[in-house]
């Protein structure tokens, strides 16, 4: 079996070299604890290893025999764009990591469609255009889904897609998008996802959603990992749960661990130790 690395060297060693290609796996956490840091870190060590091979292994310790990494990294943003991304992703990784990785993530905004039947000013979300002409030639008239959908059978195959993220569909839904389309949406992914070969992470935020909500996203998922704070004593500390993975959280239970303490650093997201039942 082939896997593709999520980027987080000691998880993906721990689960064998990363997830089994054809998966989606649901990044759920709550405000602040990890789960998009963990995205931002998915994106750039991916393409780190296609741009710099020695800066890569200072940061990742040791590749698997069976992993296999993407062609394509795609970072899929529903209502921000690329400078915006990149912004951030320099508050998780280090500086040397972001300017070298350059041009090896493509990132699609899907803002135009997200807001076009909105109350929004046009001008706030297509691009740089200073103009009515260039409004009406950049204003895409699809609706979100289709879109995204579009854009995922082009390019998902045998790459890594990053869906950023499940928590503003949730707050487009109205009269003519509902729960049960994002719902569609994610068992779809899973089942096109195997024809595809690549690994698809999907980011949502836990605040959004009842636990039903959660329950449904969780089964049309290949994987989920939970992100969550725990307190102790006056300290906080970031956890990430394994709550669901077909033929990776086997391999977890087997070797009696329950959860992961994570931190982030200049290398990214990472796990900074491994809690098992004593």
């Amino acid at each position: 079996m082939q896997y593709m690395p999520f980027g987080i060297s000691r998880l993906d060693s721990t689960l064998g070299g990363g997830a089994p290609v054809g998966n989606v796996v649901l990044l759920a956490g709550e405000s602040g604890a990890g789960a998009r840091e963990f995205l931002h870190t998915s994106a750039v060590m991916n393409a780190l290893a296609q741009a710099d091979e020695e800066l890569f292994k200072l940061y990742y310790d040791e590749v698997g025999e069976n992993t296999v990494f993407p062609e394509e990294i795609h970072y899929l943003s529903i209502t921000s764009h690329r400078d915006a991304i990149e912004r951030e992703l320099e508050y998780t990784l280090a500086e040397e990591i972001i300017d070298a990785v350059g041009q090896n993530i493509v990132y699609r905004d899907f803002s135009a469609e997200y807001f076009q039947a909105s109350a929004i000013p046009r001008e706030w979300y297509v691009g740089q255009a200073t103009s009515i002409t260039d409004l009406g030639k950049d204003e895409r008239r699809d609706s979100v889904f289709g879109s995204l959908g579009d854009y995922l059978s082009e390019h998902a195959s045998g790459n890594l897609m990053l869906l950023d993220s499940v928590t503003d569909l949730i707050g487009a839904i109205n009269d003519d998008i509902e729960w049960s389309d994002i719902a569609m949406l994610m068992r779809g992914l899973k089942r096109a996802a195997y024809s595809w070969g690549g690994l698809i992470l999907v980011l949502v935020n836990t605040d959004t959603l009842t636990e039903t909500q959660l329950g449904q996203l969780m089964d049309a998922a290949g994987g989920t990992f939970v992100f969550s704070w725990e307190s102790g004593g006056s300290k906080r500390a970031r956890v990430m749960v394994v709550r669901e993975f077909r033929g990776v959280l086997s391999r977890l239970e087997s070797e009696d661990i329950v959860q992961f303490e994570t931190e982030v650093h200049d290398g990214g997201f990472d796990i900074s130790d491994i809690r098992k039942i004593r």
